[in-house]
């Protein structure tokens, strides 16, 4: 379709997206067509020569290498996020806390897969956070993590579930970090339990928007208007005002 915007976009994007692009397609008449996956992942296509017009990723080197290798015009900062721990709700949770929660042997650790997605990479800076506070600690639980989701050959997460969900419903683990945008959905399953990590200990995880021609311009102005902030903190995220240039 001519009058479409092709774009590439991070999986925890993907509640705040149909909104954001109704929201567009209502105001310009233009059509949004997303395919959605691990960012690294993404970025590598468009470096091998995906035709793109505006590439969302959950953090600001992938754009960046982009904009460095001429595929991208411009990059731009458009919203946060930070990393909660979710849980099997189970007696023993009672008298745990979060970090005990990752650490207890009996409970087996899932995470996203570093490199190939920003969620796995954020989740090993809160592992070398943890390490750093409380030495052994976080080399523990990069040796235990499992890297079940949002690598080249990791399981596609259905359609209809969130990661943390799916791999604990299903069994294939007791516990799983990831995004806090998901946390009030995650709090609605009563299997699970969620809990918050505190901020010297978590991650601020920096979404940012490479456009990668002209076509995807408005689309990121869109995103980056009152409007399209609006509709990401609605979906869990903080707007691009609260979150830290590198």
């Amino acid at each position: 379709m001519t009058n479409s915007i092709k774009v590439l976009a991070a999986g925890s994007l993907r509640r705040a997206w149909q909104p954001l692009c109704e929201a567009f397609t209502e105001k310009t008449g233009t059509k949004v067509n997303t395919e959605f996956g691990p960012a690294g992942l993404l970025r590598e296509r468009i470096e091998q020569g995906e035709k793109v017009d505006l590439f969302a990723s959950a953090n600001t080197s992938h754009p960046l290498a982009l904009q460095q290798h001429g595929k991208a015009l411009s990059v731009d900062n458009f919203c946060g996020n930070s990393l909660c721990v979710t849980a099997r709700k189970v007696p023993e949770l009672e008298t745990l806390n979060w970090l005990k929660v990752l650490l207890d042997s009996r409970f087996r650790l899932a995470t996203s897969t570093p490199k190939s997605d920003p969620s796995g990479d954020y989740t090993w800076q809160m592992f070398e956070n943890i390490e750093r506070r409380h030495p052994g600690a976080g080399e523990t639980l990069r040796n235990k993590a499992l890297r079940l989701v949002g690598g080249e050959n990791s399981a596609k997460v259905p359609e209809s579930k969130l990661a943390a969900e799916w791999l604990i419903c299903s069994g294939q683990a007791d516990v799983f970090i990831g995004y806090t945008s998901y946390a009030t959905l995650l709090r609605e399953n009563d299997e699970l339990e969620v809990f918050n990590v505190p901020a010297d200990y978590n991650v601020r995880a920096i979404y940012a928007l490479a456009t990668c021609t002209e076509k995807g311009k408005p689309l990121a102005e869109f995103i980056l208007s009152e409007t399209g902030q609006h509709i990401l903190q609605n979906a869990g995220f903080c707007g691009k005002h609260s979150v830290m240039t590198e």
